[in-house]
């Protein structure tokens, strides 16, 4: 079903609603364009001329919608948001519990024989210990993507004064650790006790055969970990 919206009116009696893109519509259509967004899997609603964003509480207000519409609707957005497609197979997954990142597909599971979790935030195979509600422990995962990507450069003033990121993900848990600025380049993960070096990621043992804890890595600095 298309999604029109009325910039004018010819009917002065008819409601218009003026939307915070900058749109007028009648609450009835604009209903009807929610709906089609809803049936289509969106969870997010948006304007069809100019692609911004309304918020629900917008929509619910202008709409003009009933408490069963109310309900109707946001159980629907509710459902659309707990369905996503594992990276595995492609096939729709329901995840059941809110709380829990950590999600099993079946599909994968039975294909492959062997139990199949993948990250409902990042949305690869799950890496490290579950059940967890705030990331999985593959490096760059969605919620730690702009601390990695936003942090400062420091100083390591004792490494010939190198410049690196502030924040860097443990190369083998994944976990966020940032650098106290004291000190030497190699820093070990209070979560998994791996040694690795702050400004080249490499392992700390093979990192120190060619240069020294307070000496520039062979290597130099390697990049943020966003990809």
């Amino acid at each position: 079903k298309a999604c029109i919206l009325f910039m004018h009116s010819v009917n002065p009696d008819v409601l218009r609603a003026v939307l915070s893109c900058g749109h007028v519509t009648d609450p009835e259509t604009l209903t009807d364009c929610c709906r089609a967004q809803m049936d289509d899997g969106k969870t997010e609603f948006k304007c069809p001329l100019c692609e911004k964003k309304w918020p629900y509480d917008e929509v619910r207000k202008l709409a003009k919608l009933s408490d069963n519409e109310k309900l109707i609707f946001e159980d629907k957005v509710g459902t659309n948001t707990v369905k996503k497609l594992c990276p595995g197979c492609g096939t729709f997954v329901e995840r059941l519990d809110v709380s829990n990142l950590c999600v099993k597909c079946s599909v994968c599971t039975e294909r492959t024989r062997k139990t199949y979790h993948f990250c409902w935030q990042c949305l690869r195979e799950w890496k490290g210990p579950g059940p967890r509600a705030d990331r999985c422990a593959n490096v760059g995962c969605t919620i730690d993507q702009k601390l990695l990507k936003d942090c400062p450069m420091i100083t390591l003033k004792s490494v010939q004064n190198v410049q690196c990121p502030a924040i860097r993900a443990c190369t083998s848990c994944g976990i966020l650790l940032e650098h106290n600025n004291k000190g030497h380049k190699i820093i070990e993960c209070h979560a998994c006790n791996n040694r690795f070096c702050f400004i080249c990621l490499k392992p700390a043992d093979e990192c120190i055969k060619s240069a020294t804890h307070y000496i520039v890595c062979t290597a130099g600095v390697a990049p943020r970990q966003v990809d």
